[in-house]
Formats: structure tokens, sequence, C-alpha cells
């Protein structure tokens, strides 16, 4: 549906990480092809041939670009239900098409406010709810991390990390919370969540999936900080995959 949010998302994936394995429709495939100069640490996989390719894949991203339809969530839950073990980034949308009761544990959802009242509203469980009720939307995030054992990202202008953890029956206390601060108004533009999420997949190969957010969340910022620093909110989503690598060697060197 949006054929650059993928691409983007690779193009930060592919600065940080041995190897990217792509797989799209057909026009998105040709269009990554036409790029292969700039793209060149990457295989382009055909959708008959993904699975083969998530079974050696350390981390997963799905939805960035994806239309919400019955294809989109045909594919998201076999895959989910399929490879629950693997580390799975879910965002777009994928996130608003899945069944949350397929949320892998480990599994790191990234929902803007209206993906997250989307996925709050398919949940079926009276004592949970009665929960939410008393909840403030900070807590809200939290309950929903502790409930499916999932990392969530709540992005907003203050982003919310919140990890989840075993729950005991249907019974689930607020998990481990951290604010990320930081960014500006260039950052409202349509691309810089498919950025974060490439960025996101590419640190949870290697880290904890709590750490790998918090950490993609605040590079993230750092680096549209930075770009608002030189060019004020005038940047655009390509700008800041382009700048994530900076911030990257500036904050861990």
């Amino acid at each position: 549906m949006f054929h650059s949010a993928s691409l983007w998302a690779l193009k930060v994936a592919s600065r940080i990480v041995d190897l990217v394995h792509y797989s799209s429709v057909a026009e998105n495939n040709e269009l990554v092809m036409k790029l292969k100069e700039e793209f060149r640490d990457g295989i382009i996989v055909p959708r008959s041939e993904i699975e083969n390719y998530i079974e050696e894949d350390d981390a997963i991203l799905i939805g960035p670009g994806m239309t919400r339809d019955t294809e989109t969530e045909e594919l998201t839950n076999r895959l989910l239900k399929k490879y629950p073990h693997k580390q799975w980034v879910i965002d777009a949308g994928a996130l608003q098409m899945m069944d949350i009761e397929l949320i892998p544990k480990n599994a790191i959802l990234t929902p803007h406010p209206g993906e997250f009242a989307r996925i709050m509203g398919k949940v079926v469980d009276s004592r949970f709810d009665s929960l939410l009720i008393q909840a403030d939307l900070a807590d809200q995030v939290k309950l929903f991390a502790k409930r499916y054992s999932c990392v969530v990202l709540y992005k907003s202008e203050v982003d919310l990390v919140c990890s989840g953890g075993e729950c005991d029956g249907r019974i689930c206390a607020p998990g481990e919370c951290m604010e990320v601060r930081g960014g500006n108004s260039g950052m409202t533009k349509g691309g810089t969540g498919d950025v974060l999420a490439g960025l996101i997949a590419a640190l949870a190969t290697k880290n904890d999936p709590f750490l790998a957010t918090i950490a993609g969340s605040f590079i993230n910022k750092k680096a549209g900080d930075a770009l608002y620093k030189k060019v004020g909110p005038f940047f655009n989503a390509s700008d800041l995959a382009d700048e994530i690598p900076k911030v990257m060697k500036e904050v861990l060197t």
C-alpha cells in the first residue's frame, strides 16, 4: 500500500546488521532490484520462499506498508502461529490485522495511539477489562504488555516502552516501563515510524527486546533532534535513516 515504508525500514536495518532478507509484493521487489547499486547487503526473497529465510533469521519485522486486508491478516497470523519462537517486531498493517492471541512471547509491538486503541479493542477478557476501566493510558500499555508477555512501544511525543512477563493465569500486574523523551515536529512526517521499526528490528537481532526497543526509540529521537539543529523541521524519513548511523557512532563510541 505504501511502497516506501518497507524500503525505509530496509535502508536503516541494512546499515546495522550483517544481512537483511527483504520480501514484499512483486512491485516492491522490482523497486528494490532497481536500487541494488545502493542496497548491496541483502537478499530479495519471493513470498513463496519466505519461510525458509525466517528459519535462519535472528529477528523478523512484519507490517511496514502492508494493507489492512485479509491477505495481510492471513500472512501475519500464519507466520506468527508457525514461528512463535522467533523474535518478532510487529508494526503498521500487520499490527492492526494480527490475532492478539497469537502474539509471540517477547514480540515487540510498535503502535501509535490509533493502532493501540485498535488492538486494545480486540481484548476479550472480563477480568483484564475490569483492570483497564480503572487504568490511565500508561497503565493500559503496561497491562497489555504484561497480559501478552510482549514489549510495547507506544509512539507519541514521549514514547512509552513497556515490557511484559509471565502472568498468573489471566491476572497480570503492570510490567517494567520506561519513558523516552526527545524528538520534534519534523518527526511527524510519514515514514519516520518505518525507520524506527527497521532500527528496532536490527537492534533486536542480538539484544534483549526491551533494551533494543528503548535504544531504538532513543536513537531515533536523537537522530531527529540532530537533523532539527541543522535544518529545523524540514527533513524527511530518508534523511532520518541517513542520520541514524552517525548518531549511533556518536552514542556507541
